[in-house]
């Protein structure tokens, strides 16, 4: 039937929303189909005999009691953090609030491989912990970060900032009147916590908690850079040996194994949006910004405290790391005589593989954003002006690859563009087609959300206005909606730009020679023992990060003087 025909009997906005789905459909639908397929395929059709080896492996056993400890671990580790710096900033009268909470977000900021190199070196043999332990007494060795406490550890600094986020707000909308009533009724400081304060924040507190839960189970390189080298797999590694194990059954272990990770992410995902669902009703109460202790003579040493803490936590390690990049060779002390450049000259210069790395992450990167912010931006204007049923399931559908592990997404976008319809091989496997395509459906949520927050704060009655004086749709956009929403429309995208930069997860599985990025070299580096190459190349992303961040702090404060809250 042609072109024209379909035109006339289905009309124009029809044709556009079956287009639509179906895109929507094959991008974000059909790889997570394909992957639960291939884990029930055998030798005698649909069966369950993938799993069922599975459970018969010793291997797999100890990788899940690993998976349990390490991400329970860490989730009570950054309970515990996230809520202490939430408490402080919102109840106490410290100083310099917005300086400590810029602080608290570093740790988080940060890609996780580069905390992890970071504290690999500041713990290690040749770093400032080792040589202060061997000056208080020759022999006493740092606690080792490539153990299962090491990894707990680093996992819990990285994610605690999550726990603080979701909690810090709850805290402020607590009201100080039952608080005051508990005080007048008796109870001490301590007991009010426990019996008023702890659980009105306890939607905050489980819904950070479940997000760090979520955020452990999904992390790759922690547990890749620190576990793999004392042989302690989690499953996300684990996914990851099996495939580029290869054999004639690595794509169906590792389909089987990203169903089991994926459907306790999905459980997570489910139990945090309805936690988050039931404490909207505190959504109308105003925060009280207020403090409600003052901490008194303590308030110096307390802030002294906290601020010594997270330097230690970021700045310090972050100091080792780049000291460590700038030695001669590993093994020697940082002294003037020891000191070169030469492995940011090898990285930059003399090594091709590491600048078309950063070359294929900065082009990645640029052009996921820029895909991101036309096609999620005018996808968010969509779901905020017309509202309907299709649109809100094709939002769910795109959330779907940033709520996967990154592993288990990459692998099913291995299966679905192998073969996306029976016959028929598109041939991107491999090549940086395939990366683009895995940025941009992993990654347009985030231009989604950040567009729908931008757009719901523009009241329809100023386009109304502005149509009904003459203007057409494209100088609407040009002369309303553009100057209000672009400071958070830019937000998104800068967020797209920076995750996109730094990714690890998803490139591990899905890069070829030549569509290396700068996250798999840095990885690629430190399971080749060149560590001084890799701590170079990690310190060069905290200057591009830094960079990135201070424009996002630009475009903040530039929507602040607009009006507009990013």
């Amino acid at each position: 039937m042609p072109f024209s025909a379909i035109k006339q009997r289905f009309g124009k906005k029809q044709i556009v929303t079956w287009l639509g789905a179906i895109i929507v459909l094959l991008l974000f639908v059909l790889p997570v189909l394909k992957l639960v397929l291939l884990s029930f395929r055998g030798e005698q059709g649909l069966v369950l005999t993938n799993y069922s080896e599975l459970m018969q492996q010793s291997r797999f056993w100890n990788t899940l009691r690993s998976t349990a400890i390490i991400v329970g671990g860490s989730t009570v580790l950054s309970l515990f953090l996230g809520t202490a710096a939430a408490w402080l900033i919102a109840y106490t009268d410290i100083p310099r609030k917005r300086m400590l909470h810029i602080a608290i977000l570093l740790c988080f900021i940060l890609p996780s491989y580069v905390l992890t190199l970071s504290w690999s070196s500041f713990m290690g043999t040749q770093g400032i912990v080792a040589k202060l332990l061997g000056w208080l007494s020759p022999g006493l060795m740092p606690w080792s970060m490539y153990s299962m406490g090491g990894i707990i550890f680093v996992m819990g600094i990285h994610h605690f900032p999550l726990v603080y986020m979701f909690t810090l707000e709850v805290f402020r909308k607590i009201p100080r009147d039952l608080e005051w009533a508990s005080r007048a009724g008796g109870a001490g400081k301590l007991e009010t916590f426990w019996r008023i304060t702890l659980p009105l924040a306890l939607p905050g507190l489980t819904a950070g908690g479940l997000l760090v839960f979520l955020a452990s189970l999904d992390n790759f390189g922690i547990p890749a850079f620190l576990g793999t080298p004392v042989n302690i797999s989690v499953l996300s590694t684990l996914i990851y040996e099996e495939i580029i194990g290869f054999g004639p059954s690595a794509f169906a272990r590792g389909a089987s194994l990203s169903v089991l990770l994926g459907l306790a992410a999905i459980m997570g995902s489910l139990l945090q949006w309805l936690l988050l669902r039931k404490s909207h009703a505190s959504d109308t109460i105003q925060p009280d910004y207020s403090p409600r202790y003052t901490l008194g003579k303590s308030r110096k040493w307390v802030s002294a405290l906290l601020w010594a803490f997270l330097l230690l936590v970021t700045v310090v390690p972050l100091f080792s790391m780049v000291s460590m990049s700038l030695k001669k060779a590993y093994g020697l002390g940082l002294t003037a005589s020891n000191m070169t450049f030469n492995n940011y000259r090898y990285i930059l210069f003399e090594n091709p593989r590491v600048w078309q790395a950063i070359q294929n992450s900065l082009v990645l990167s640029g052009i996921t954003m820029l895909v991101c912010l036309l096609i999620g931006s005018c996808f968010a204007y969509i779901r905020v002006r017309k509202p309907s049923r299709l649109n809100r399931l094709a939002e769910l559908a795109t959330a779907v690859p940033y709520t996967l592990p990154g592993i288990v997404f990459a692998l099913s976008m291995i299966l679905v563009w192998m073969e996306p319809i029976p016959g028929w091989n598109p041939g991107i496997y491999g090549t940086m087609a395939i990366l683009f395509i895995a940025y941009i459906c992993r990654f347009m949520i985030l231009q989604i959300r950040s567009g729908v927050t931008a757009f719901m704060q523009v009241d329809i009655s100023m386009e109304e206005a502005a149509r009904i004086s003459g203007a057409g749709p494209w100088q609407r956009w040009r002369s309303v909606l553009l100057p209000l929403t672009l400071p958070g429309i830019l937000t998104g995208g800068l967020l797209v730009f920076l995750t996109a930069l730094t990714e690890l997860t998803v490139s591990a599985l899905l890069y070829s020679s030549g569509s290396q990025t700068i996250g798999v070299t840095i990885f690629s580096f430190e399971q080749a023992g060149e560590t001084l190459y890799s701590t170079a190349l990690s310190s060069l992303i905290v200057v591009l990060i830094a960079a990135g961040g201070a424009l996002v702090l630009l475009v903040q404060k530039w929507a602040t003087r607009k009006g507009v809250r990013p």
